[in-house]
């Protein structure tokens, strides 16, 4: 007995090591947690105090394009002191503490797989409030990227077949399987999942080149274009008109779809008269070769429900699109 064991732990000493005899930090465990949510790891005092703060400011932000108020990401705090073995395996994670140096690394798999995480250390509270300040979007956008990636990997388990969606507008998406096909025709594509309280959609389009003109036009005229597309498609009860809200300004970003230019407007959507409305996430890609905007839209309604996750499913989808044609 006592033989096997010194065989085993010669064994495990064996891999546990590198050619140089260092320690093997090759294997990490698979990495767990809810889809945005991000684990703060970061002593009581700070967390409770400004430093806090400036990260509720910047993480916990409200979500562009939603009707109601939902933060970025739901956070999860601890104290440094805690953050140990399993609890080094959350997906994404922002850890911020006192330190002998003012310092912002973007860790990759450092303690999971997959894994993206912030490490943000600094000599004063002053100097963490000033790191977070100047360097929250380039965390937030490694962050976001990541859980695309692993959103995208969760629908790979069970997909839908769309290849008439490539014949149709030479392009592929990663949809799961919980999609149907709710219409299409020779210019329009809809597909669409069953909630327990309402549905979300993807619709798939192209409108010629000259639809956009130039950013400056972009907003309105990507406007003028979801409106007059979902008012004639979209079926709606009595007579209504499904349409751009017209309270609420849509955001507008610049963004890339499969390596080509888009144009990314978040906003809410509405049936006027009909107390309907949710919101809406749309791609206008610019595909020169076709002479065309190729547009990618996703959509939900879910009354009485939270929809920032939801709307992350769908934009994960239309970032999945591959242009074959």
């Amino acid at each position: 007995m006592k033989t096997m064991y010194i065989a085993f732990l010669a064994v495990f000493i064996l891999f546990s090591c590198n050619d140089s005899g260092k320690k093997d930090t090759s294997y990490r465990p698979d990495s767990v947690g809810n889809i945005n949510n991000l684990q703060v790891v970061i002593d009581n005092d700070l967390w409770n105090g400004p430093v806090g703060e400036e990260i509720r400011t910047y993480f916990a932000a409200p979500t562009d394009g939603l009707p109601q108020d939902e933060p970025l990401f739901t956070m999860n705090q601890m104290p440094v002191s805690t953050f140990t073995d399993f609890a080094r395996t959350n997906r994404i994670f922002l850890h911020v503490s006192l330190g002998k140096e003012d310092n912002v690394k973007i860790a990759k798999n450092e303690y999971a797989r997959p894994q993206v995480g912030a490490i943000i250390t600094a000599t004063s509270e002053e100097g963490l409030i000033k790191l977070i300040e100047e360097k929250h979007d380039r965390i937030i956008e490694a962050i976001h990227a990541s859980e695309i990636q692993e959103r995208q990997r969760r629908t790979k388990v069970s997909m839908m077949d769309t290849d008439s969606l490539k014949e149709q507008f030479g392009v592929s998406l990663k949809v799961p399987s919980a999609y149907r096909l709710a219409n299409s025709s020779d210019d329009f594509y809809w597909l669409r999942k069953n909630l327990k309280s309402g549905t979300t959609n993807i619709l798939i389009y192209q409108v010629p080149l000259n639809t956009i003109t130039n950013d400056s036009m972009a907003v309105s005229q990507i406007i003028k274009m979801r409106d007059s597309i979902g008012g004639d498609y979209l079926p709606v009860e009595d007579e209504g008109r499904f349409i751009t809200e017209d309270a609420y300004a849509p955001y507008l970003f610049k963004s890339e779809i499969d390596g080509h230019f888009a144009y990314e407007t978040k906003g809410t959507w509405e049936v006027k008269g009909a107390f309907m409305g949710g919101p809406f996430l749309n791609f206008a890609v610019k595909d020169e070769k076709n002479d065309r905007y190729l547009i990618l839209e996703g959509f939900t309604y879910a009354p009485s429900v939270e929809k920032r996750d939801l709307q992350f499913e769908l934009e994960s989808i239309l970032r999945s699109a591959k242009l074959t044609n």
